[in-house]
């Protein structure tokens, strides 16, 4: 049987020779490639922020009472000095009415004192009265002064005190969330609202320990890290719908203490806020342009994800495609990625169609 099988397959062979019926051969297959080099670029770094007015003051009272006016509204843009709230005074003016009162009573104690000591300063020196009654009459006389000094330093109080229930603001800014109403009992313990120094903005994020470790290196000293803040290019303020502020800012603030938790440092980018478009609470992103030298980068569309890999089709010597995996940062820019390991300098890739390229296949470029 096995004769017959050999001697079959030989026919068949010569019938498929005299018939002249070509076998499939393997068709080289066209793709985009690039050769792999190293350059300089910028990466627009971005890091998710929340805006704060740098100079955010939290309003309280002073002193306890009831609200009488609210002289501003929420949003509002406020000059230093100008008046938000009015607290009844009327028991703040009944004190300092006593107070100078009291004063007034002190004062007279004191020049009624003075004029005994004389009095017997001069019979003390016609040897008329002892030195004791001298003595007695001097420390009545200090005492009467001592209590005039504590009689005008309570009417000071007392002033403070009504000045107190006029409460303005400590900074230009705008207003934020009234909760309080006209006729509300308040106290010191009382939140009023905020007002934001809104004049200039503190977009305030995390950066993680491993960028700064990157751009600066281990026990640099404070000065050294402010000069390096300085030398920074300016950064740009994305807002949530993609708008950018026109107006560039400046990292002005690093912590040097690693938040145990997150492995982070806190950062402050300050933006000038002129036109008062900026407000806090508000979030976005802080977009910071880092000069990388002599990286390599190749279009995202060479990149295929497989699980947990990325692969890209390496064209070997014999013009055969090769998968090599890769690791890779994404950049920003939509289009490329930087390359950290698996390809070198040289090496051609498969960019356009590569999800179309098999192992060993033949690459036409």
């Amino acid at each position: 049987m096995r004769k017959k099988f050999v001697f079959a397959g030989t026919v068949m062979l010569l019938m498929l020779a005299s018939c002249k019926i070509d076998m499939p051969k393997e068709v080289p297959s066209s793709f985009e490639t690039m050769v792999v080099e190293k350059q300089d670029l910028e990466v627009p770094v971005k890091f998710s922020a929340k805006l704060k007015g740098q100079s955010d003051v939290t309003i309280t009272p002073q002193v306890s009472g009831q609200l009488t006016q609210i002289c501003v509204s929420e949003g509002q843009q406020v000059r230093k000095g100008q008046t938000l709230f009015v607290i009844d005074s009327r028991n703040a003016q009944l004190e300092l009415d006593a107070a100078k009162a009291n004063l007034q009573a002190a004062i007279a104690m004191e020049n009624s004192a003075k004029l005994e000591y004389d009095s017997n300063k001069n019979l003390f020196e016609k040897k008329i009265v002892s030195s004791y009654m001298l003595e007695n009459s001097l420390n009545s006389y200090r005492q009467a002064q001592a209590s005039v000094a504590q009689a005008r330093a309570s009417v000071n109080r007392a002033k403070v005190n009504l000045g107190f229930c006029t409460i303005t603001s400590p900074v230009t800014g705008v207003i934020g969330e009234i909760p309080v109403r006209p006729g509300d009992q308040v106290s010191p313990a009382t939140y009023l609202t905020i007002v934001s120094g809104n004049t200039t903005m503190d977009a305030v994020f995390s950066v993680t320990e491993a960028i700064i470790e990157a751009q600066v290196s281990l026990g640099t000293s404070q000065n050294d890290i402010s000069k390096y803040l300085a030398e920074l290019p300016e950064v740009t303020f994305v807002m949530k719908n993609g708008t950018e502020y026109p107006h560039k800012g400046r990292i002005t603030s690093l912590t040097g203490v690693v938040d145990a938790a997150t492995g982070s440092l806190a950062c402050k980018a300050s933006f000038p806020n002129p036109d008062g478009h900026l407000y806090s609470g508000v979030q976005g992103t802080v977009v910071l342009p880092l000069q990388e030298h002599a990286v390599i980068t190749i279009p995202q569309a060479a990149v295929l994800r497989l699980q947990d890999k990325a692969l890209v089709y390496k064209v070997k010597a014999d013009s055969t495609a090769t998968a090599v995996a890769v690791t890779y940062t994404d950049f920003g820019n939509g289009k490329d990625f930087i390359i950290q390991s698996g390809l070198n300098v040289g090496d051609r890739i498969v960019t356009v169609g590569a999800n179309n390229v098999q192992e060993g296949q033949q690459v036409i470029f």
